[in-house]
């Protein structure tokens, strides 16, 4: 299949009560991965590709990467922009290839960010690419981004609400008490703004730093609307770790492909973990 726009996978996990999840591409092994567990769990997938992402790998080949690997699919791929800082980026991501994009205004002022999001959703929608906006300051560090917990805010619902109403976009992200990176202590996840706003817009709501958010709270939080879930931490930490562990063993081994293809197989097997439990298995 070619790539896809997230609007048609997202419709139906918001009216069927599941979430669809988002798994950063990092290298090549993760993204053979992410691909071959959604393909075995007969999941939608969507490729997350944030800026540093582009910069390490080059926008071509993360796009050749993710277009080859949704041509050898039979299940839906969206290739998506993970919060684009700029108009700019927005538009060089949707020209190269990809079927989605995040801009996230959320560091701007709320007129700016509604005045900035209308433009890309106008752009973007005109050559049927998806968008996600965001709201509110999710704490944490993603890419070179940095918030601090006294920075980071719950989203105000009738904020959210406004913003969507005024920008149409096809997925909104906003604070709920999730955070990017890995948690120190157990997050609170305010399922009572995702259900205020998931109730009161047509798009799914999206949950940012998913990794590592209790399995409970992750099905309280698809129960009340969310209907996307971001994954990176996780697999990197998989990964990593793998990799770490082989060295350790194998110190005076030289071939990548001795470490890389177990690390990979750690990143296929939560990947596996995170579709059952964000029930999008078998809805390919």
């Amino acid at each position: 299949m070619s790539l896809v726009s997230m609007n048609e996978m997202l419709a139906e996990a918001k009216k069927g009560r599941y979430a669809v999840g988002q798994f950063n591409l990092i290298n090549l092994e993760f993204a053979q991965a992410i691909a071959q567990s959604a393909e075995e769990e007969q999941s939608p997938l969507i490729f997350g590709a944030g800026e540093m992402a582009i910069q390490y790998m080059g926008l071509d080949t993360v796009v050749a990467i993710a277009q080859t690997l949704a041509k050898q699919s039979r299940i839906p791929i969206a290739l998506h922009l993970d919060h684009g800082g700029s108009f700019d980026i927005c538009m060089k991501c949707i020209r190269a290839g990809f079927s989605s994009v995040m801009f996230d205004g959320s560091h701007f002022p709320i007129e700016e960010n509604i005045r900035l999001t209308q433009q890309i959703v106008a752009a973007a929608h005109a050559v049927g690419v998806s968008v996600e906006g965001e709201l509110g300051q999710i704490g944490g560090t993603e890419d070179e981004r940095h918030v601090r917990d006294e920075d980071a805010a719950i989203t105000k619902a009738a904020d959210a609400i406004s913003f969507w109403e005024q920008t149409r976009v096809d997925a909104m992200a906003i604070a709920v008490g999730t955070a990017h990176g890995l948690y120190r202590q157990e997050p609170h996840v305010r399922c009572d703004v995702i259900r205020e706003v998931a109730g009161a817009i047509e798009a799914p709501v999206v949950l940012h730093g998913g990794s590592g958010v209790p399995d409970a709270t992750i099905r309280d939080a698809i129960a009340s609307g969310i209907g996307k879930i971001n994954v990176n931490t996780e697999n990197m930490a998989a990964f990593t770790g793998s990799v770490r562990q082989f060295l350790d063993a194998n110190g005076t081994e030289l071939d990548p492909r001795k470490y890389l293809g177990p690390a990979r197989e750690a990143i296929r097997q939560v990947v596996q973990q995170k579709i059952r439990l964000f029930g999008s298995n078998g809805k390919a």
